[in-house]
């Protein structure tokens, strides 16, 4: 037995060494090259402005002063967030403005979906016609928009004085209004969207679904419950996911029609966060406000998937 182990030994010191730069080596390393500027760009334009974020919301920065005028405060620009009104009222405006947008434009969107999928001919045409709007320029909307507010001069208030209102909102420039008429815009702009969205999940539902129901003798409004909307599931989430993070991310909007006004009534987060770090040059109270996006975001879309995930479970 020791003569057979010093053979294996023996013959395991004789066999050739393999190369320490053989070819699934070098294989590796090419891919890794390959990678490489994907990397540096992920590490240069999104890990370090996202570390350097969190630190600077650690920190009193005057962005006139220059790197020299960073100052370690600890948590008070977080104290004195929590203590602002214009961000609570940007808070809260930015969740009615997500409860005004996101399940009304789904709704508005799957409706004119179905329709366009089963009871309307030139499909592509209707797709491409409420298809612009999305791609059209925000700013170039919001314009035509203004115009279409305009207190004295704007259609839409000529027609409901011809329909008898004497008084019609001021829209834009009424605080219990202007949220209200931005999310109209920002509904209308999006549903193109979403309606090729909704499309291509409803051409992936089987006919013969359909036809087994119309054979047992379901209305359409049953198969719309019992069979649209269950495999639909992925499609809402996707949306609802989607739509959710873009309403908390509104500023364009806001920026060009309103300003945040009046009195801070169109005031969201994002604008809050151009308003601290870009007039009054405070980028570390900026970077706070960002980092309370950022979990006000994160937290919403982990509940959404737990949801879905318990729907897709239970059934």
């Amino acid at each position: 037995m020791k003569q057979d182990s010093s053979n294996v030994s023996r013959a395991a010191a004789s066999a050739p060494k393999k190369p320490f730069w053989n070819h699934r080596r070098k294989e590796a390393t090419i891919g890794w090259l390959f990678l490489s500027p994907e990397l540096i760009g992920i590490v240069l334009l999104y890990l370090f402005p996202v570390l350097f974020s969190l630190y600077m919301s650690l920190c009193d920065w005057n962005l006139l002063g220059g790197m020299s005028s960073v100052k370690f405060v600890g948590l008070q620009n977080y104290v004195e967030m929590f203590q602002d009104d214009k961000v609570l009222a940007a808070i809260k405006n930015n969740l009615i403005y997500t409860v005004l947008t996101v399940p009304v434009g789904m709704a508005l969107s799957l409706v004119l979906a179905v329709l366009i999928h089963t009871k309307v001919y030139a499909q592509s045409y209707f797709k491409v016609a409420f298809f612009i709007p999305y791609i059209s320029s925000i700013i170039a909307v919001g314009a035509v928009w203004s115009a279409l507010y305009h207190p004295s001069l704007g259609p839409i208030n000529g027609f409901l004085k011809s329909m008898g209102i004497d008084n019609p909102p001021m829209w834009l420039a009424d605080p219990k209004y202007a949220l209200v008429s931005i999310a109209i815009i920002a509904i209308w702009a999006g549903l193109g969207y979403q309606i090729i969205i909704y499309m291509a999940g409803l051409s992936g539902i089987p006919d013969d679904m359909y036809e087994a129901a119309s054979i047992d003798g379901a209305s359409s409004l049953q198969k719309f419950y019992k069979i649209t909307m269950p495999m639909l599931g992925p499609t809402n989430t996707f949306l609802f996911i989607t739509l959710l993070m873009g309403s908390f991310k509104v500023f364009d909007l806001i920026a060009f029609l309103t300003s945040g006004g009046p009195n801070n009534a169109s005031t969201v987060l994002v604008y809050r966060i151009y308003e601290e770090g870009f007039r009054n040059f405070r980028m570390g109270y900026a970077s706070s406000i960002s980092w309370l996006l950022f979990a006000i975001v994160g937290i919403i879309t982990l509940i959404s998937w737990q949801i879905q995930k318990r729907q897709v479970h239970y059934g």
